[in-house]
């Protein structure tokens, strides 16, 4: 595993310390890497939301789908 240093005023490192002893991290390495984490999701997530929201429509879905979609439903019976 590497090793990164971080410096930190005061106000910021008693926070990360309050959060590792309140929160149950064993860690202030640990509760970082979970930010990381969780920071690399979301950036993943809107990565993809974008990408959703950029590519073409595939199919309309309105009263007219739904119908047939009950349709294939009692159709498979």
């Amino acid at each position: 595993m590497s090793t990164i240093n971080v410096s930190l005023p005061e106000a910021l490192k008693t926070f990360v310390d309050d959060q590792v002893s309140t929160r149950g991290y064993r860690t202030s390495s640990e509760y970082v890497r979970e930010l990381i984490r969780k920071d690399r999701d979301r950036q993943r997530l809107r990565g993809l939301l974008l990408e959703g929201a950029a590519s073409p429509r595939a199919l309309t879905v309105d009263a007219h789908y739904y119908d047939r979609l009950r349709a294939s439903g009692r159709d498979a019976r």
